[in-house]
């Protein structure tokens, strides 16, 4: 058997597969994989083509949802999340969309908790919800709260854990039991962890959402999404809607993908090392009234994450003593650090919740899922932590 006749399988470690799985040679012996940057593909025949189109026969089509480059990294993510397919989309955010409308109806209800990034609630709030598709919020954690809001109109279940940017999380088990009691399909947003550090398909849930553009990708290039999941449910579902709504990944997208799944484990390792340094030094600083970083044992879920996390991430928040003036002072304090929303960069960012990532909320919503004027939300990169230290200390002195 040839290295490009190998099923990267889980009987290869998670390193290996990073680096070599979904990728089939072509008939130019490249190393590395290549980019196919066309919008169509040609036919040996019209009957070839007829049999394409209606699905007899396996090949590639059309780029909006057949392109060798874009299924190199779907195979590649699903073999990292324990998946049996994925669908790649053009932005985490196209990845939700995808899954709603591709999954649900007119009349279906969706039960999410209120602490998920904030356009995702606009989007279920002020899109969704005019076609006929209700949402309800819960407390992330409450596992009773959970299996109450659920109705007989309810089909999916939708959660972020670790949230952003209070890194709350749920049982991600336990959930999935009472999702799959009453019928419904659990989807987990795995953007922070990735399966690097969490594997949500494993402890049961249905489908598992990323947007690559954060730490998929890690340095800050190209947008892009996937939905993970079942050959049923994905394969079918959120795959057809994909091929006829076109909010398609491009070649070019998943190839930087691609190179960035290959260094995941390093750097997600990197990332919770320094997020997890820094964590602990800011819970000594005076000006500093509460951080937020499941690595810590004074995280109310710290046991919940050795659970379910090989590790705790790159992602913390932290809540100031003052409000909103303290808050964007000590942002602009700061010369290191990158003031933008984006994460899961190599280069650390810092950015001001309430007017940024959840400003389009109400500050009603925004009391409810705990984003306070004076939090400050940091994904701490690659750089040195005592640079970031000083940096930080700018504005707090």
């Amino acid at each position: 058997m040839s290295e490009k006749d190998l099923e990267f399988g889980d009987e290869f470690e998670f390193a290996t597969r990073a680096v070599r799985a979904g990728q089939v040679r072509t008939n130019e012996g490249e190393h590395s994989e290549p980019i196919f940057t066309t919008s169509s593909f040609v036919f040996a025949s019209a009957a070839e083509a007829a049999a394409r189109f209606s699905g007899e026969q396996p090949g590639n089509i059309y780029s909006r949802f057949t392109n060798p480059t874009v299924r190199t990294f779907e195979q590649r993510l699903a073999s990292l999340e324990g998946a049996e397919c994925c669908v790649a989309t053009a932005s985490g955010m196209a990845a939700i969309t995808a899954t709603v409308l591709g999954l649900l109806k007119t009349g279906d209800h969706i039960v999410s908790s209120r602490s998920i990034f904030g356009s995702t609630t606009v989007l279920l709030n002020n899109i969704i919800d005019k076609l006929g598709i209700k949402t309800s919020y819960v407390e992330l954690s409450n596992l009773s709260a959970w299996e109450q809001a659920i109705t007989s109109e309810t089909k999916l279940l939708f959660v972020e854990t670790p949230s952003n940017p209070l890194t709350e999380l749920v049982d991600i088990a336990a959930l999935a039991d009472i999702a799959h009691k009453h019928g419904c399909l659990l989807a987990v947003d795995n953007c922070f962890c990735t399966p690097a550090l969490q594997r949500p398909i494993e402890l049961g849930a249905d489908i598992v959402i990323h947007s690559a553009t954060k730490y998929i990708d890690g340095q800050g290039r190209c947008m892009g999404g996937a939905v993970c999941g079942t050959a049923e449910v994905v394969g079918d579902g959120v795959y057809g809607f994909l091929r006829s709504a076109g909010p398609s990944m491009s070649a070019f997208n998943a190839w930087v993908f691609l190179k960035g799944l290959e260094t995941l484990a390093i750097r997600m390792k990197a990332h919770s090392a320094g997020a997890l340094e820094l964590a602990l030094w800011l819970e000594q600083q005076p000006e500093v009234k509460c951080v937020y970083y499941p690595g810590l044992e004074s995280h109310p879920q710290h046991e919940l994450a050795k659970t379910q996390q090989s590790d705790f991430g790159g992602l913390l928040s932290f809540e100031l003593n003052g409000g909103k003036e303290e808050g964007w002072r000590l942002i602009d304090a700061t010369k290191l650090l990158s003031i933008t929303a984006n994460l899961g960069d190599t280069k650390s960012t810092i950015t001001h919740p309430a007017s940024t990532t959840h400003g389009r909320l109400t500050p009603e919503l925004r009391t409810e899922a705990g984003i306070s004027d004076g939090l400050i939300r940091i994904a701490v990169g690659l750089e040195s932590i005592e640079d970031i230290k000083t940096d930080i200390l700018r504005g707090m002195r």
